[in-house]
């Protein structure tokens, strides 16, 4: 039997926010910090790389962090909130590119045009650890550490589209995104089952190419199958496996 959806109202969940670290560690969700602890290598060892860091925001919900055809000068690290990237057509359509969340890099796809291809626009407070590329870049070429991960994390940039790709439902759509929030989320230590959306039902459908009714009913009939619990924004996953199952074909294996 699946079990049931609880009953009254969902417990709000908190807003994952990372710690500033100490005198030996880097913040819990820093973008950096599974290079530096894969290694054995702390503060201390990675001193260079701390003292790159620069802390911006917060950004309010609507704001932007960066525009289209800004100079490209260095990448921001999600300390708290989120951000979606964005960019428009030529009949000033709005595609939404991906949704960023704490401890994901924003900007790796400026690298090569040397100036940000897309808008940055945060969803709710946001904060940022902000790194120059140019003195990012130095480091890495005497770090192996920090160039190693730098190129996962491009690589895992490029292949953030398969969401996107192939002919799937509108169901394998969605339950895909969930599993890939709830993943995202984990690899944080962060909670992977209960979360807040704080991108909007329209953010979400223009990401996956569906339209926003679409989208509404998709949840809806999760909803009423007991695969998730949604009370406006606040989302529990209650069958995992059963949504990780659906949407398999567009989830790395």
């Amino acid at each position: 039997m699946p079990p049931s959806p609880p009953t009254g109202r969902l417990r709000l969940v908190p807003r994952p926010i990372a710690d500033d670290g100490d005198a030996t560690r880097f913040c819990s969700s820093c973008a950096f910090a599974e290079a530096c602890v894969a290694v054995g290598y702390g503060k201390p060892e990675l001193l260079e790389l701390h003292c790159l860091v620069e802390h911006v925001g917060p950004f309010r919900a609507g704001e932007h962090v960066f525009r289209t055809g800004d100079p490209f000068r260095a990448i921001y690290a999600v300390r708290f909130g989120s951000v979606k990237t964005r960019m428009f057509d030529r009949d000033g359509n709005e595609q939404v590119l991906g949704f960023y969340l704490p401890g994901e890099v924003v900007g790796l796809n400026a690298i090569y045009p040397e100036h940000f291809p897309c808008d940055a626009v945060a969803l709710e407070d946001t904060q940022f650890c902000r790194f120059s590329f140019p003195a990012m870049s130095a480091l890495a070429s005497r770090q192996p550490a920090v160039q190693q991960h730098l190129f996962r994390l491009i690589s895992k940039e490029l292949g953030a589209v398969s969401l996107l790709a192939g002919d799937h439902s509108a169901d394998e759509r969605m339950a895909a995104f969930l599993i890939d929030l709830s993943s995202r989320y984990a690899a944080r230590g962060l909670p992977a089952t209960r979360f807040h959306l704080s991108m909007s039902r329209g953010d979400i459908a223009n990401y996956l190419r569906l339209a926003a009714e679409t989208v509404s009913r998709v949840l809806g009939r999760f909803r009423s199958q007991g695969l998730i619990a949604l009370e406006g924004r606040e989302l529990v996953l209650l069958r995992e496996g059963s949504l990780r199952e659906l949407g398999a074909s567009l989830l790395p294996e």
